[in-house]
């Protein structure tokens, strides 16, 4: 009996200290699911930032493009005029 009373006294004090031990470590675990909950939140975010930076930069290309476009249009009717007023002043050199 008094062996029983030691082993049990034994174990008690044994699972007081896991009970602590496993408590920090419960403690441990919540702060890490908390970090990883963050984490992923915080990535999800940053990746709707890229998807919608990526959106704003295709529409930047395309604005690019569509004025470089036209800005060489543009410049081919400015030469095509320039051409035709030489011509002009070609014509009006010969008249006088």
């Amino acid at each position: 009996m008094i062996y029983i009373t030691r082993v049990y006294t034994v174990l008690m004090s044994t699972a007081a200290i896991s009970i602590d031990e496993f408590q920090a470590l419960e403690q441990k675990v919540l702060r890490a699911v908390e970090i990883v909950k963050r984490e992923r939140e915080a990535r999800a975010a940053a990746e709707a930032e890229v998807a919608t930076l990526r959106e704003q930069l295709t529409a930047q290309s395309n604005a690019s493009d569509s004025a470089s476009s036209a800005l060489k249009s543009l410049e081919k009717e400015r030469e095509e005029i320039r051409q035709r007023v030489e011509k002009m002043l070609e014509q009006m050199d010969e008249l006088v």
